[in-house]
C-alpha cells in the first residue's frame, strides 16, 4: 500500500511539473521584408490572402516543405540580436510565401508590421524561437 501511495504521489508530481514547463520551439533567425508582398507563391495576386492585422511571413526553403507551409501559423518570440532589439511578447504570423532570395537571409521573413511587434529595429536580423 505504501509503495502505491509513493508511486501515485511521484506520478502526480511529474504530471504537475510537465504542465508547468512551457513547450520549447525551434530556434532560428528572422528579418523583415518590404512590400510589394504580391504575388505570393501561396495565393498569387489575391489581396485577400493577408490577415487584416498584417501579421504574415515568408519562409525559407527548409520551412517551405514543397508548399505545405502555405497557411501555417507560427508563433514567434525574439530571443536576441545586435543592439538588444527584442521586445517582450510573441507574434502569430500566417505563412503566405516562400523566401525569394537564394540563400534566404533568415529562416522566417516577417512583414514589417509583424517584425515591429517583437523588435525595436526594422532592419536587423534577430534570433528567434518559433512554434507551430
Amino acid at each position: 500500500m505504501r509503495f502505491f501511495l509513493i508511486t501515485s504521489m511521484l506520478l502526480l508530481w511529474l504530471r504537475l511539473l510537465q504542465d508547468a514547463v512551457p513547450a520549447l520551439g525551434d530556434v532560428g533567425t528572422a528579418s523583415s521584408y518590404d512590400p510589394p508582398y504580391i504575388p505570393t507563391k501561396c495565393y498569387g495576386d489575391s489581396k485577400y490572402q493577408f490577415p487584416a492585422n498584417n501579421m504574415f511571413a515568408a519562409v525559407s526553403e527548409s520551412l517551405w516543405d514543397n508548399g505545405a507551409a502555405c497557411g501555417r501559423m507560427y508563433r514567434i518570440r525574439c530571443l536576441s540580436g545586435h543592439g538588444r532589439p527584442c521586445k517582450d511578447g510573441v507574434v502569430d504570423v500566417l505563412v503566405v510565401d516562400e523566401c525569394s532570395s537564394n540563400p534566404c537571409p533568415s529562416n522566417i521573413l516577417l512583414s514589417i508590421t509583424a517584425f515591429m511587434e517583437i523588435s525595436h529595429k526594422t532592419s536587423s536580423n534577430i534570433n528567434i524561437e518559433f512554434t507551430m
